[in-house]
């Protein structure tokens, strides 16, 4: 009989040979500084000795310890249970779903806001759910917009990098030729995580309102860090003019899970035909509760100032000691350019107290290898000042300054 099944092994050796291949970093907590353990495999992790400073993390405003989201996140659990037990079309809507929805919309400026499992749930489902038949996309927007795209069966056009003027040809160029009962949507990040580049949100705008279509925003490495608490759509003054916002409530919001925030008919649409939420048990209402205390301390606290006073000391060292900074957010890409370069720099700061991993093919293009740098609110001023020095010195020693 022939074998049928999977030489996962051979698969594992090629991702080993191609340096394709990745482990697990236990941690012993989600903070600016933690003790890491090496990936133990089915075992169970030890830590090791040194606790290292952490510049790698998407909990930019520092907020998963803090004791005001800590406190809803464990009332949530005592008077409405630790899950939701169902999809929210069955019991697990419950009344702390319902807040942090209010609140969304609020900060989105928006008629209603729908939470989802996780922000990749939520463009998958969305984008699937409309099903457009031709999806205008970002060459560098993030899997879940790509997978949502695929799931849809859409046409896809993908355009330059935050090129509106390519975005603007594709459009022209399809429109010579389509259907005029097509649906169109435009889909782009508007901070992109590896890269840390900020699309131009109001010359996709300019796009797509000429031909007539939608524009979808995903927000996930935004939100929370601007104007109220909101992202790149907030700070450019566009939300009456980006009809579908997604976000996350796993990054600057310090919990789990994600959300689409647009019209009234969107949202009810979503629930009834978006099948990343109809089939999905609800947020855990601890992650709800907590995503809500954060979002109100991300509108109204200092932590916003903190966290940009930081990138901009931090961003200012790297460059002075003669490194390229890429991107102009939050997200800090040191390019180095040769993968192994990249790898010995990341495994030199680790030796010196970084976490900061090295981001190589396929993420990035061979020449395009760099380490990704994200400070947080909650770093002091030393602790930036330990991260320059140890690019110094790990710099120096693997030959790139």
């Amino acid at each position: 009989m022939n074998e049928r099944g999977f030489d996962l092994s051979a698969r594992l050796t090629t991702r080993r040979d191609t340096d394709l291949y990745r482990d697990l970093t236990p941690v012993d907590r989600v903070a600016e500084r933690s003790y890491f353990a090496p990936d133990p495999g089915a075992g169970l992790p030890v830590l090791d000795g040194e606790e290292r400073l952490v510049f790698a993390s998407n909990n930019y405003l520092g907020l998963s310890r803090d004791e005001r989201v800590v406190a809803a996140a464990r009332q949530a659990a005592e008077v409405v249970g630790t899950g939701a037990g169902a999809s929210r079309l069955a019991t697990g809507d419950t009344l702390v779903h319902r807040d942090l929805e209010l609140l969304l919309a609020e900060v989105e400026r928006t008629e209603r806001a729908l939470a989802f499992s996780s922000g990749y749930a939520a463009n998958v489902g969305t984008i699937s759910a409309l099903s457009p038949d031709v999806v205008f996309s970002d060459e560098l927007n993030h899997a879940s917009i790509v997978d949502g795209c695929r799931l849809s069966g859409a046409d896809v056009e993908v355009y330059d990098h935050c090129d509106a003027e390519d975005l603007q040809a594709r459009l022209s160029a399809r429109a010579a030729d389509a259907n005029p009962d097509e649906s169109w949507l435009v889909a782009t990040d508007t901070i992109f995580s590896v890269d840390g580049t900020v699309a131009p949100l109001s010359a996709i705008c300019d796009a797509a309102e000429a031909f007539g279509a939608w524009v979808l925003a995903d927000e996930a490495h935004a939100t929370g860090l601007f104007d109220g608490g909101g992202g790149i759509v907030q700070r450019e003054g566009l939300t009456d003019r980006v009809d579908i916002r997604i976000g996350t409530l796993s990054k600057a919001l310090a919990s789990q899970g994600g959300y689409v925030a647009g019209s009234e008919e969107l949202v009810e649409y979503l629930v009834n035909a978006a099948r990343s939420f109809v089939f999905s048990t609800g947020l855990a209402p601890p992650a709800a509760a907590a995503a809500s205390e954060a979002l109100h301390i991300a509108g109204h606290g200092s932590r916003r100032d903190r966290l940009w006073t930081n990138v901009r000391h931090l961003r200012r060292g790297l460059e002075d000691l003669g490194y390229e900074v890429l991107g102009e957010s939050h997200i800090l890409p040191v390019l180095v350019g040769d993968p192994t370069d990249a790898l010995a720099l990341g495994e030199a700061l680790r030796t010196r107290g970084i976490v900061a991993p090295a981001i190589r093919p396929p993420a990035v293009p061979e020449e395009a290898s760099r380490i990704r740098v994200s400070p947080m609110a909650t770093h002091s001023r030393c602790d930036i000042e330990d991260c320059i020095e140890a690019f110094r010195s790990a710099g120096e020693e693997v030959g790139l300054l």
